[in-house]
């Protein structure tokens, strides 16, 4: 830690000496609302990225893989559009319940709680026509609530503006080394329908090719390119605004991802290298996933000079439907000459509330309090079908193995607040609360030779989160900030028979931690450069963990982790149009005690996919070539160091291997375009060196996943270069 305060003196000891440079700049001061109020982001005391519409649209970033580049510690661990894992710092075990809280505007979306899978269900919105999007690192459960423990992502829309038209559209095509071609497209109209009100509406279309080959059995047809998707929607958004104090948004989104096989291929279980030569995979039964969110919100924002109100009221559903290949996994087990596939529906409804008053900007004292109301109904549909090999037909001469519903209810109350008091015009201290009691219902039934008996069962908890920080400013442009808070992740219901032996936990509690911080923001007078950095410490205790006791699989809390690093953004602006950044970070996260065995985790062991290093580098140059016409180059380059896959005493057992780990890889990408004014042409090329970065690792929790002993591995997408034409009005 004593190297971290220096290397933060050195920093501060860099901004006061550069020079500021005379020629103008157009870059803009960063504006945030990572305390649910708009403050200038060297403000804010606690770790932030902000990463615009503008950039994102510029560097082709669509999904969470393209813009991971551009967040210091952000990982993702991945096989499937729209299924998808975040974590910040580290904190992470796997399991079944969120770390990082997804947020799309007011409305956190997603499940609350561990019954409805939403720790791999991360909301993963399209990225056109947002103003911006927030990552908040480090526990956020005073002002975010539940299953923050890591942070908060949060996608910022383009609000409707009653002052201009805009209309745009954008088409793309692409192609992938050894890949079919890709296509997408985007339009855009802002509709001003009076000085008071405007209109905005968004859609996309995109196709993406595949790039995985199925060989079924080793030495059988190839079928190519299996994993190709598509992801559609749009967003369309009213604002009303009698007057300067009083507004209402409206907002409704829909979006749609739909997939074949998902993009992962048979592995080497000691080395993770590709078999068979190649990107490929063993698929028996045709795997496919639809994932479908659709959010309808409505915002009221109203000042009353001496307090300013905000409602958020939002009804949010998403929904997973697929179909999984367990032909090798059961065959062996079920001892059937049939292919064999698993049919499952997950299903959310979410109802959330929100309202807020908070006190006006000021020099002495600012204030926050707030209620919060979420009701959630999940439901997870599972069914095993015996296939006729080679076909979909459901064979009549094999018996039904299962039909198992599991359906559940989250209600969650809670109450709010924050302050800060600004003690002269440099020093400031804010501190915050959140009490919140949660109430929770689960079941379970079905048919068939698999299916459990009827099971249902309850939990509730109350809860107390806080944070407290205190910021100064050596001067307008330098702020050092320190800040201690503490997160939560909701516990809940196990499933269990009514005569289960004694010590088998009927429930699990919430696990939490608190996180330790430390920072430093500064820019020079002109934001020719500008910085941000922190060091952390987080200790976790009662970690959920998916674990088997007493022959029953379920979550119990056992164990504690600590995760400490240090966290970099450096941004270099020598010219006008020349932009350089520098982000990364230093994660250390591992276990403290050991797991269940059941588990599979020992003291010291890294968790799960968090690379000790994570470098990024974007360089950017823009200039004018006369008239209304400008261009623009600009590369990246991503650097992961190896990570460990996640904790599965299974796989030990079955291959007599330690966990597997994942290599290191990197990712450069290039891209350059001109911009007429009314119309634009960029060309671009992701992973130009085709590296083969590993996104995700199956294990199979004892169980084969794959013929020939091997496992499954999720990868980037390979080398893939493209064009797209744009046109505004």
């Amino acid at each position: 830690m004593k190297q971290d305060f220096l290397v933060a003196g050195s920093i501060i000891a860099l901004v006061i000496s550069l020079p500021a440079q005379a020629q103008e700049r157009d870059e803009a001061e960063i504006v945030v609302t990572a305390q649910k109020r708009e403050q200038a982001l060297i403000d804010v005391p606690q770790s932030v990225s902000v990463v615009s519409g503008a950039t994102l649209e510029k560097q082709q970033a669509v999904t969470f893989q393209d813009f991971a580049k551009l967040v210091p510690g952000l990982q993702l661990e991945q096989s499937n559009a729209g299924e998808g894992r975040l974590v910040l710092r580290g904190v992470n075990t796997g399991g079944v319940a969120s770390t990082v809280s997804t947020y799309i505007d007011e409305t956190p979306f997603g499940s609350s709680s561990g019954q409805n899978n939403g720790a791999i269900l991360a909301g993963e919105f399209d990225t056109f026509d947002v103003d911006r999007v927030e990552v908040l690192r480090g526990p956020q459960g005073t002002l975010y609530g539940a299953s923050s423990l890591g942070g908060v992502l949060k996608f910022v829309t383009n609000r409707p503006d009653p002052g201009a038209f805009e209309a745009r559209v954008r088409g793309t095509a692409e192609t992938t080394d050894g890949g079919a071609m890709s296509y997408m497209g985007q339009a855009l109209i802002n509709l001003p329908l009076s000085d008071k009100a405007a209109l905005r509406a968004s859609g996309f279309y995109r196709s993406y090719g595949g790039y995985i080959d199925s060989v079924g059995t080793a030495g059988s047809d190839v079928e190519k390119n299996i994993n190709g998707s598509k992801s559609y929607g749009g967003r369309i958004s009213a604002l009303i605004a009698p007057s300067e104090r009083f507004s209402i948004r409206l907002t409704a989104l829909l979006q749609d991802f739909d997939s074949d096989s998902g993009s992962t291929i048979d592995a080497d279980p000691a080395t993770l290298s590709p078999l068979y030569g190649g990107l490929t995979k063993s698929q028996y039964v045709p795997e496919f996933t639809k994932v479908k969110y659709r959010l309808y919100n409505g915002t009221l924002d109203w000042d009353f000079g001496f307090a300013e109100l905000l409602s958020s009221t939002s009804y949010a559903i998403q929904d997973v439907t697929l179909r999984d290949d367990l032909t090798t996994a059961y065959g062996a087990a079920l001892g059937v000459p049939s292919d064999i596939g698993l049919a499952q529906m997950t299903n959310l409804t979410k109802w959330t509330q929100e309202i807020r008053l908070q006190s006006p900007v000021d020099d002495s004292f600012e204030w926050l309090v707030g209620g919060y109301y979420t009701r959630e109904k999940g439901g997870i549909f599972q069914r095993i079908d015996l296939f006729e090999p080679g076909t979909l037909n459901v064979d009549p001469l094999m018996p039904d193995v299962a039909d198992i519903f599991t359906t559940s209810t989250y209600k969650e109350y809670a109450a709010f607040g924050n302050a800060t008091v600004h003690i002269g015009p440099r020093f400031d201290i804010t501190l915050g609360g959140r009490y919140s009691h949660n109430k929770q219902f689960a079941d379970q039934g079905g048919t068939g030779l698999l299916a459990p008996p009827p099971l249902e069962s309850t939990s509730s908890e109350n809860v107390f989160t806080w944070s407290g920080s205190a910021k100064y400013k050596l001067s307008s442009n330098i702020a050092l900030y320190t800040r201690v808070a503490k997160g939560f992740r909701p516990g809940g219901p196990n499933l269990l028979p009514p005569n289960v032996p004694a010590g088998t936990p009927r429930t699990y509690s919430s696990d939490s931690l608190i996180s330790y911080e430390a920072g430093i923001k500064a820019e020079t007078a002109d934001r020719s450069f500008s910085i941000d950095a922190a060091a952390f410490h987080i200790d976790w205790t009662d970690i959920q963990l998916f674990t088997v006791i007493n022959n029953f699989g379920l979550n119990a809390n056992g164990g504690k982790a600590k995760s400490d690093g240090f966290e970099l953004t450096a941004t270099f602006r020598p010219t006008r149009g020349f932009v350089f950044s520098l982000n990364g970070a230093y994660t250390n996260a591992r276990l403290k005690t050991d797991t269940d065995p059941n588990v599979g985790g020992l003291a010291g062991d890294r968790l799960p996919f968090t690379p000790k290093f994570n470098v990024n580098a974007n360089v950017d140059y823009n200039w004018s070539l006369g008239a209304d016409s400008e261009a623009f180059v600009g590369a990246s380059l991503r650097s992961l160091s190896k990570q460990r896959a996640n904790f599965d005493a299974g796989f030990g057992a079955l291959y007599g291997l330690d966990r597997p780990v994942v290599p290191s890889y990197e990712v450069i990408d290039l891209r350059a375009g001109v911009d007429f004014g009314r119309f634009s042409v960029e060309v671009f090329a992701k992973n130009l060196g085709n590296s083969r970065g590993i996104t995700d690792v199956g294990t199979g929790g004892g169980l084969p996943v794959a013929p020939n002993g091997a496992i499954t591995t999720g990868v980037i997408r390979p080398r893939t270069v493209g064009v797209t034409l744009g046109a505004g009005f």
